[in-house]
C-alpha cells in the first residue's frame, strides 16, 4: 500500500501529457528491431493522450533517424501498420450523507415515576461522486523499412534528413542524429 501514493502521483502527473519522442518507457516511445544491415522495424507506442498524427509522425521521425545513423540517405516503407488499444477506466463511486436532527420535549418526574414527551425531527442529504466512466485509446504505429544510399527508382522513398528536419520542427524537438 506503500505504493499507491506514488501511483497516484504518478498518474496525476501523466494524465493530461502526450507521449514525447522517446526510447520506449513507462508513457510509451520508440522501438526498433534491426533485421538486416539496412532493414528495421520501427515502432511508436503513446499513452492515451496522444493524436494518431503524433505517433505516424514519430513512427517516421524514429524511421529517418535509424536512417541517417546507418550512414544511409534514403529509406522505403515496404510494411505499415497502425493500431489502437482501448480501454476504459471508471472513477470509485464515493457517497456523503449529511443529517440534522431535532429534539424536544419534557419530562415530568414524580417521585419514583417519570413520564417523557419528546418529538425528534430530522433531514438527510445524500451527495454521491464519482462513477465516471473514461475511454482510453492508445494509437501505435509500426514501419518496416529499408535503407537506401542512392534514392530508388521505383516506388516511394523518403529523403531522411528531410523527414527529420521537417518533424523536428513541427513538434520544436531539439534533438540530433547520433
Amino acid at each position: 500500500m506503500k505504493f499507491l501514493p506514488i501511483l497516484l502521483v504518478s498518474s496525476i502527473l501523466f494524465s493530461g501529457c502526450a507521449t514525447t519522442y522517446q526510447s520506449n518507457g513507462f508513457s510509451g516511445g520508440y522501438s526498433e528491431t534491426q533485421l538486416d544491415d539496412n532493414v528495421f522495424k520501427v515502432a511508436f507506442r503513446s499513452n492515451g493522450n496522444t493524436s494518431k498524427e503524433r505517433v505516424a509522425d514519430f513512427t517516421l521521425l524514429r524511421s529517418a533517424e535509424l536512417t541517417m545513423q546507418g550512414g544511409y540517405k534514403y529509406f522505403v516503407i515496404v510494411d505499415a501498420n497502425s493500431y489502437t488499444s482501448n480501454s476504459t477506466y471508471t472513477t470509485p463511486t464515493i457517497a456523503t450523507t449529511n443529517a440534522n436532527t431535532s429534539t424536544y420535549g419534557n419530562a415530568n418526574i414524580y417521585g419514583n415515576n417519570a413520564t417523557y414527551n419528546a418529538n425528534t425531527y430530522g433531514t438527510a442529504t445524500t451527495t454521491v461522486s464519482g462513477g465516471q466512466t473514461y475511454n482510453i485509446s492508445k494509437p501505435s504505429s509500426s514501419n518496416t523499412i529499408v535503407c537506401f544510399n542512392e534514392k530508388p527508382t521505383t516506388g516511394f522513398s523518403y529523403n531522411a534528413e528531410f523527414i527529420f528536419k521537417s518533424i523536428t520542427k513541427k513538434y520544436d524537438i531539439e534533438h540530433s542524429v547520433q
